[in-house]
């Protein structure tokens, strides 16, 4: 069966949740998924006119919590209200503190946050390219002291069905199995 290209499916679909200030110390939160790890400490995220763009335009910075199983009632929220309209933060019931690196929030519930600095916004193309200058990890999804995706527990989005999934089990170890067939 062939589908129209405006319904491609491209996986995983991320489930980003892009914290920001707005110019009087507001937080903010909005629910992305169109996002990738573009360079070492670089994240480029295609995000359209939203609150937290103006919001980023103005402080320069922005957080990049990781949306979980735990956590999808909330990040769900995050996308389907508008900053412009409710405070999302309070509605949510989350907690927050501002990052120690940049001037964005970091909001508690999160396990895993990136904070970054804006290192380019193209309005034209809705591309943010940010520079990350420090992570934050909670004890509880850390192995041996890296972040464990299997006890993060992380969403994608499914634009198929529009629903939320778990990446799922270890299936084979990276620059390991293939060598199998050089010889």
């Amino acid at each position: 069966m062939e589908f129209d290209a405006k319904h491609s499916v491209i996986v995983p679909e991320g489930v980003f949740i892009i914290g920001t200030y707005d110019e009087n110390g507001v937080p903010n939160a909005m629910n992305a998924a169109w996002g990738i790890q573009s360079d070492y400490e670089e994240i480029a995220l295609f995000l359209a006119k939203h609150k937290t763009t103006e919001n980023l335009k103005k402080t320069g910075a922005f957080t990049v919590a990781f949306a979980t199983k735990s956590t999808v009632v909330i990040s769900d929220y995050f996308g389907v209200e508008s900053g412009n309209n409710v405070n999302k933060i309070e509605k949510a019931g989350v907690h927050v503190h501002k990052s120690a690196h940049v001037n964005a929030p970091i909001i508690e519930e999160y396990p895993l946050t990136l904070e970054c600095k804006v290192k380019e916004w193209n309005e034209e193309k809705e591309m943010l390219i940010g520079t990350i200058v420090s992570q934050q990890a909670d004890e509880s999804i850390l192995t041996d002291g890296k972040v464990d995706l299997g006890k993060l527990q992380p969403i994608m989005y499914d634009a198929s069905f529009h629903v939320y999934r778990t990446i799922g089990e270890v299936v084979g170890k990276a620059f390991s199995d293939g060598n199998a067939l050089k010889g």
